[in-house]
Protein backbone atom coordinates (compact mmCIF):
# COMPACT_ATOMS: atom_id res chain seq x y z
CA UNK A 1 0.00 0.00 0.00
CA UNK A 2 1.36 3.53 -0.97
CA UNK A 3 2.63 5.37 1.85
CA UNK A 4 1.11 9.29 1.91
CA UNK A 5 3.43 11.89 3.06
CA UNK A 6 2.81 15.74 3.93
CA UNK A 7 5.95 18.00 3.90
CA UNK A 8 5.41 21.56 5.52
CA UNK A 9 8.20 23.57 3.78
CA UNK A 10 8.23 21.45 0.84
CA UNK A 11 10.22 24.06 -1.07
CA UNK A 12 12.92 24.22 1.31
CA UNK A 13 16.22 22.55 1.59
CA UNK A 14 15.53 20.17 4.01
CA UNK A 15 11.51 19.37 2.46
CA UNK A 16 13.54 19.40 -1.01
CA UNK A 17 15.75 16.55 -0.06
CA UNK A 18 13.28 14.55 1.66
CA UNK A 19 10.56 14.95 -0.77
CA UNK A 20 13.53 13.82 -3.51
CA UNK A 21 14.20 10.41 -1.08
CA UNK A 22 9.81 9.87 -0.44
CA UNK A 23 9.12 10.13 -4.31
CA UNK A 24 12.49 7.76 -4.95
CA UNK A 25 10.92 5.01 -2.90
CA UNK A 26 7.60 5.33 -4.03
CA UNK A 27 5.60 7.81 -1.55
CA UNK A 28 2.95 9.91 -2.72
CA UNK A 29 4.04 13.42 -1.49
CA UNK A 30 1.91 16.64 -0.77
CA UNK A 31 4.11 19.70 -0.11
CA UNK A 32 2.33 22.06 1.64
CA UNK A 33 4.12 25.88 1.30
CA UNK A 34 3.21 28.90 0.86
CA UNK A 35 3.38 28.59 -3.14
CA UNK A 36 6.48 31.39 -3.88
CA UNK A 37 8.80 28.80 -4.95
CA UNK A 38 9.44 25.46 -7.19
CA UNK A 39 8.92 22.21 -5.62
CA UNK A 40 10.32 19.06 -6.69
CA UNK A 41 8.54 17.30 -9.30
CA UNK A 42 5.77 15.05 -8.52
CA UNK A 43 5.14 16.39 -5.47
CA UNK A 44 1.11 17.75 -5.44
CA UNK A 45 1.60 21.01 -4.43
CA UNK A 46 -1.20 22.59 -1.43
CA UNK A 47 -0.69 26.47 -1.09
CA UNK A 48 -1.73 27.96 2.59
CA UNK A 49 -0.32 31.02 4.74
CA UNK A 50 0.52 28.71 7.63
CA UNK A 51 -0.10 31.77 10.30
CA UNK A 52 -3.72 31.64 8.92
CA UNK A 53 -5.54 28.48 10.53
CA UNK A 54 -8.66 29.33 7.72
CA UNK A 55 -5.84 29.46 4.93
CA UNK A 56 -4.56 25.71 6.40
CA UNK A 57 -7.40 24.06 7.27
CA UNK A 58 -8.71 24.64 3.55
CA UNK A 59 -5.49 23.79 1.80
CA UNK A 60 -5.53 20.41 4.20
CA UNK A 61 -9.17 19.61 3.43
CA UNK A 62 -9.86 16.14 2.49
CA UNK A 63 -6.08 15.24 2.39
CA UNK A 64 -5.17 11.79 3.56
CA UNK A 65 -1.53 11.56 5.06
CA UNK A 66 0.27 8.50 7.08
CA UNK A 67 3.24 10.80 8.04
CA UNK A 68 3.75 15.00 8.50
CA UNK A 69 7.52 16.12 8.00
CA UNK A 70 6.87 19.69 9.43
CA UNK A 71 10.44 22.04 8.24
CA UNK A 72 9.01 25.33 8.21
CA UNK A 73 9.65 28.40 10.38
CA UNK A 74 8.91 32.37 10.01
CA UNK A 75 11.40 35.16 11.38
CA UNK A 76 9.95 37.63 13.26
CA UNK A 77 11.09 40.81 15.28
CA UNK A 78 12.15 38.91 18.19
CA UNK A 79 11.71 35.40 20.33
CA UNK A 80 8.54 36.58 21.74
CA UNK A 81 7.09 36.60 18.18
CA UNK A 82 9.15 33.99 16.82
CA UNK A 83 7.24 31.71 19.79
CA UNK A 84 3.76 33.14 18.78
CA UNK A 85 3.83 32.73 15.49
CA UNK A 86 5.95 29.53 14.69
CA UNK A 87 3.99 27.88 17.36
CA UNK A 88 0.68 28.95 15.92
CA UNK A 89 2.47 27.11 12.31
CA UNK A 90 2.62 24.20 13.93
CA UNK A 91 -0.64 23.83 15.93
CA UNK A 92 -2.73 25.03 12.59
CA UNK A 93 -1.21 22.04 10.65
CA UNK A 94 -1.80 19.52 13.55
CA UNK A 95 -5.72 20.51 14.48
CA UNK A 96 -6.30 21.15 10.68
CA UNK A 97 -5.25 17.39 9.71
CA UNK A 98 -6.98 16.45 13.35
CA UNK A 99 -7.98 13.03 13.93
CA UNK A 100 -6.61 12.04 9.96
CA UNK A 101 -3.50 11.60 12.08
CA UNK A 102 -4.61 9.14 14.89
CA UNK A 103 -1.95 5.84 14.21
CA UNK A 104 0.28 8.49 11.85
CA UNK A 105 3.68 9.64 12.55
CA UNK A 106 4.50 13.77 12.52
CA UNK A 107 8.50 14.61 12.38
CA UNK A 108 9.73 18.03 13.28
CA UNK A 109 12.67 19.45 12.41
CA UNK A 110 14.64 22.30 14.55
CA UNK A 111 18.13 22.42 15.21
CA UNK A 112 20.95 23.16 17.27
CA UNK A 113 19.47 26.40 18.82
CA UNK A 114 17.45 24.48 21.03
CA UNK A 115 20.91 24.29 22.98
CA UNK A 116 22.26 27.34 21.85
CA UNK A 117 19.63 29.76 22.72
CA UNK A 118 17.80 31.52 20.32
CA UNK A 119 18.58 34.37 17.82
CA UNK A 120 17.84 37.01 20.34
CA UNK A 121 20.37 35.28 22.75
CA UNK A 122 22.54 33.67 20.36
CA UNK A 123 25.05 31.65 22.59
CA UNK A 124 25.25 33.88 25.74
CA UNK A 125 24.70 32.89 29.26
CA UNK A 126 25.22 28.86 29.79
CA UNK A 127 25.64 26.42 27.19
CA UNK A 128 25.87 23.04 27.43
CA UNK A 129 29.18 21.25 27.27
CA UNK A 130 30.10 20.42 23.14
CA UNK A 131 29.45 17.86 22.00
CA UNK A 132 25.25 18.58 22.51
CA UNK A 133 23.43 15.66 23.60
CA UNK A 134 19.52 15.35 24.03
CA UNK A 135 19.80 14.51 27.48
CA UNK A 136 21.05 18.22 28.01
CA UNK A 137 17.38 18.69 27.37
CA UNK A 138 16.08 22.67 27.12
CA UNK A 139 17.83 26.20 28.53
CA UNK A 140 16.33 28.10 30.67
CA UNK A 141 15.29 30.87 27.79
CA UNK A 142 12.57 31.49 25.92
CA UNK A 143 12.86 29.50 22.32
CA UNK A 144 10.41 29.07 19.54
CA UNK A 145 11.52 25.74 19.06
CA UNK A 146 10.36 24.35 22.80
CA UNK A 147 6.95 25.93 21.40
CA UNK A 148 7.01 23.94 18.45
CA UNK A 149 7.85 20.84 20.44
CA UNK A 150 5.19 21.86 23.41
CA UNK A 151 2.22 21.78 20.08
CA UNK A 152 3.73 18.76 18.97
CA UNK A 153 3.58 16.90 22.03
CA UNK A 154 0.28 18.25 22.85
CA UNK A 155 -1.29 17.37 19.62
CA UNK A 156 -0.09 13.67 19.76
CA UNK A 157 -1.80 13.30 22.40
CA UNK A 158 -4.85 15.19 21.61
CA UNK A 159 -4.98 12.84 17.92
CA UNK A 160 -3.52 9.48 18.88
CA UNK A 161 0.17 9.58 16.30
CA UNK A 162 3.64 9.30 17.09
CA UNK A 163 6.10 11.91 16.97
CA UNK A 164 9.92 12.74 16.76
CA UNK A 165 12.32 15.53 16.88
CA UNK A 166 15.20 15.66 14.76
CA UNK A 167 17.73 18.74 15.53
CA UNK A 168 20.51 19.09 12.29
CA UNK A 169 23.32 21.04 12.70
CA UNK A 170 23.52 23.51 9.70
CA UNK A 171 22.02 21.65 6.93
CA UNK A 172 24.27 21.62 3.25
CA UNK A 173 21.28 21.38 0.42
CA UNK A 174 19.95 22.65 -2.51
CA UNK A 175 16.96 25.60 -2.59
CA UNK A 176 16.76 28.64 -4.46
CA UNK A 177 15.05 31.47 -2.34
CA UNK A 178 15.64 29.86 0.72
CA UNK A 179 16.95 32.14 3.91
CA UNK A 180 18.76 29.71 5.95
CA UNK A 181 21.48 27.80 2.91
CA UNK A 182 24.81 28.26 3.81
CA UNK A 183 26.49 26.18 1.49
CA UNK A 184 24.85 28.51 -1.61
CA UNK A 185 26.05 31.47 0.07
CA UNK A 186 29.27 30.06 -0.18
CA UNK A 187 29.30 29.02 -3.41
CA UNK A 188 27.98 32.63 -4.23
CA UNK A 189 30.56 34.41 -2.61
CA UNK A 190 33.67 32.12 -3.46
CA UNK A 191 31.71 32.42 -7.43
CA UNK A 192 31.83 36.51 -6.49
CA UNK A 193 35.53 36.36 -5.36
CA UNK A 194 36.96 34.52 -8.54
CA UNK A 195 35.39 36.95 -10.92
CA UNK A 196 35.90 39.93 -9.20
CA UNK A 197 39.48 39.31 -7.85
CA UNK A 198 38.38 40.24 -4.25
CA UNK A 199 40.17 37.99 -1.33
CA UNK A 200 38.28 35.36 -0.21
CA UNK A 201 37.90 36.18 3.39
CA UNK A 202 36.66 33.73 6.24
CA UNK A 203 34.01 35.93 7.66
CA UNK A 204 33.29 34.14 11.10
CA UNK A 205 35.11 34.27 14.00
CA UNK A 206 38.25 32.88 15.44
CA UNK A 207 36.35 29.80 17.54
CA UNK A 208 35.17 28.86 14.34
CA UNK A 209 38.26 28.74 12.80
CA UNK A 210 40.01 27.30 15.04
CA UNK A 211 37.38 24.91 16.78
CA UNK A 212 35.80 21.56 15.90
CA UNK A 213 32.53 21.49 14.13
CA UNK A 214 30.13 19.29 11.98
CA UNK A 215 27.53 19.80 9.81
CA UNK A 216 24.04 18.29 7.93
CA UNK A 217 23.59 17.14 4.88
CA UNK A 218 20.06 17.11 3.70
CA UNK A 219 19.75 13.99 2.28
CA UNK A 220 21.16 12.10 5.27
CA UNK A 221 18.24 14.19 7.66
CA UNK A 222 15.96 13.19 5.06
CA UNK A 223 16.60 9.31 5.81
CA UNK A 224 16.99 9.80 9.37
CA UNK A 225 13.11 11.66 9.01
CA UNK A 226 12.05 8.28 6.96
CA UNK A 227 13.68 6.08 9.10
CA UNK A 228 11.98 7.50 12.34
CA UNK A 229 8.62 7.26 10.90
CA UNK A 230 8.87 4.24 9.42
CA UNK A 231 10.69 2.55 12.67
CA UNK A 232 8.08 2.44 15.60
CA UNK A 233 11.28 1.56 18.30
CA UNK A 234 12.88 5.11 17.27
CA UNK A 235 9.48 6.96 17.76
CA UNK A 236 8.44 9.51 20.65
CA UNK A 237 12.09 10.29 20.55
CA UNK A 238 14.22 13.28 20.02
CA UNK A 239 17.64 13.22 17.98
CA UNK A 240 20.67 15.67 16.30
CA UNK A 241 21.45 14.64 12.80
CA UNK A 242 24.63 15.19 11.70
CA UNK A 243 27.07 13.82 8.87
CA UNK A 244 29.46 11.50 10.90
CA UNK A 245 32.68 13.31 11.01
CA UNK A 246 34.16 16.62 12.52
CA UNK A 247 36.24 19.17 11.16
CA UNK A 248 37.89 22.60 11.64
CA UNK A 249 37.19 25.49 9.34
CA UNK A 250 41.03 26.29 8.58
CA UNK A 251 41.01 23.34 7.05
CA UNK A 252 37.28 23.38 5.08
CA UNK A 253 38.17 27.02 4.06
CA UNK A 254 40.96 25.99 1.82
CA UNK A 255 39.11 22.81 0.20
CA UNK A 256 36.30 25.38 -0.77
CA UNK A 257 39.36 27.85 -2.16
CA UNK A 258 40.78 24.64 -4.16
CA UNK A 259 37.25 23.72 -5.49
CA UNK A 260 36.52 26.89 -6.82
CA UNK A 261 40.44 27.52 -8.16
CA UNK A 262 40.55 30.80 -6.05
CA UNK A 263 43.16 31.56 -2.69
CA UNK A 264 42.41 30.55 0.16
CA UNK A 265 43.45 34.02 2.82
CA UNK A 266 44.69 33.24 6.23
CA UNK A 267 42.26 34.57 9.45
CA UNK A 268 42.32 37.73 9.12
CA UNK A 269 42.87 40.25 12.20
CA UNK A 270 39.80 41.11 12.62
CA UNK A 271 36.23 39.68 12.22
CA UNK A 272 34.78 40.16 9.05
CA UNK A 273 31.24 39.43 8.12
CA UNK A 274 29.24 39.08 4.77
CA UNK A 275 26.67 41.53 5.72
CA UNK A 276 27.63 45.06 5.21
CA UNK A 277 30.67 43.30 3.36
CA UNK A 278 28.50 42.34 -0.18
CA UNK A 279 26.79 45.41 -0.28
CA UNK A 280 28.02 45.88 -4.21
CA UNK A 281 27.09 41.82 -4.65
CA UNK A 282 23.72 42.45 -6.08
CA UNK A 283 24.61 44.60 -9.21
CA UNK A 284 28.18 42.40 -9.85
CA UNK A 285 25.86 39.20 -9.43
CA UNK A 286 23.67 40.76 -11.92
CA UNK A 287 26.85 41.33 -14.19
CA UNK A 288 28.29 38.04 -13.62
CA UNK A 289 24.92 36.46 -14.64
CA UNK A 290 24.14 38.01 -18.03
CA UNK A 291 28.32 36.92 -18.73
CA UNK A 292 27.77 33.18 -18.10
CA UNK A 293 23.72 33.33 -18.90
CA UNK A 294 22.92 31.99 -15.26
CA UNK A 295 19.37 31.11 -14.26
CA UNK A 296 19.20 33.30 -11.53
CA UNK A 297 20.55 37.27 -11.38
CA UNK A 298 18.67 38.09 -8.10
CA UNK A 299 21.90 37.14 -5.59
CA UNK A 300 19.05 37.28 -2.96
CA UNK A 301 17.43 34.62 -4.07
CA UNK A 302 20.84 32.66 -3.86
CA UNK A 303 22.63 34.01 -0.74
CA UNK A 304 21.76 34.69 2.71
CA UNK A 305 24.49 37.13 4.11
CA UNK A 306 23.31 37.25 7.86
CA UNK A 307 22.42 33.66 8.21
CA UNK A 308 25.89 32.33 7.28
CA UNK A 309 27.31 35.29 9.66
CA UNK A 310 25.64 33.90 12.47
CA UNK A 311 26.52 30.43 11.84
CA UNK A 312 30.48 31.44 11.25
CA UNK A 313 30.36 34.16 14.26
CA UNK A 314 29.58 31.51 16.66
CA UNK A 315 31.90 32.68 19.63
CA UNK A 316 32.32 29.02 20.97
CA UNK A 317 32.98 25.81 19.49
CA UNK A 318 29.85 23.77 18.45
CA UNK A 319 29.66 20.28 17.16
CA UNK A 320 27.04 17.37 18.47
CA UNK A 321 26.66 13.52 19.84
CA UNK A 322 25.37 11.70 17.81
CA UNK A 323 24.62 8.10 19.97
CA UNK A 324 21.30 8.30 20.79
CA UNK A 325 20.23 7.62 16.77
CA UNK A 326 23.39 5.24 16.04
CA UNK A 327 22.14 3.07 19.12
CA UNK A 328 18.38 3.13 17.86
CA UNK A 329 19.68 1.50 14.46
CA UNK A 330 20.26 4.88 12.17
CA UNK A 331 23.94 4.24 10.56
CA UNK A 332 23.52 7.44 7.99
CA UNK A 333 27.12 8.99 7.31
CA UNK A 334 28.12 11.41 5.12
CA UNK A 335 31.89 13.31 4.41
CA UNK A 336 31.00 16.85 4.78
CA UNK A 337 33.52 17.78 2.17
CA UNK A 338 31.53 16.01 -0.38
CA UNK A 339 28.35 17.21 0.34
CA UNK A 340 29.69 20.53 -0.03
CA UNK A 341 31.03 19.53 -3.14
CA UNK A 342 28.47 17.97 -4.45
CA UNK A 343 25.83 21.10 -3.90
CA UNK A 344 28.50 22.77 -5.76
CA UNK A 345 28.80 20.17 -8.73
CA UNK A 346 24.70 21.04 -8.82
CA UNK A 347 24.62 24.48 -8.92
CA UNK A 348 26.72 24.40 -11.85
CA UNK A 349 24.53 22.36 -13.56
CA UNK A 350 21.53 23.74 -12.82
CA UNK A 351 23.18 27.44 -13.89
CA UNK A 352 23.24 28.90 -10.65
CA UNK A 353 26.25 29.90 -10.13
CA UNK A 354 29.39 30.05 -13.20
CA UNK A 355 30.81 26.80 -14.51
CA UNK A 356 34.52 28.56 -14.84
Amino acid sequence: MQQQALIVGVSGVTGSALAERLLAQGWQVYGLSRGRSAVTAGVTSLAADLTDKASVKSALQGISVDKVFFSAWARQENEKENIRVNGAMVRNVLDALGNRLKGGHVALITGLKHYLGPFDAYGKGSVPVTPFREEQGRQPVENFYYAQEDELFAAADRYGFSWSVHRPHTVIGFAVGNAMNMGQTLAVYASLCKQSGQPFIFPGSLAQWEGVTDMTDAHLLADQLIWAATTPSAQDQDYNVVNGDVFRWKWMWGEIARYFGIEPQPFPDTMQPLEGRMDAAPQQWRDIARRFDLHQDDVSKLASWWHTDADLGRPMEVFTDISKSRKAGFTGYQATRDAFFTLFDRLKAERLIPDA
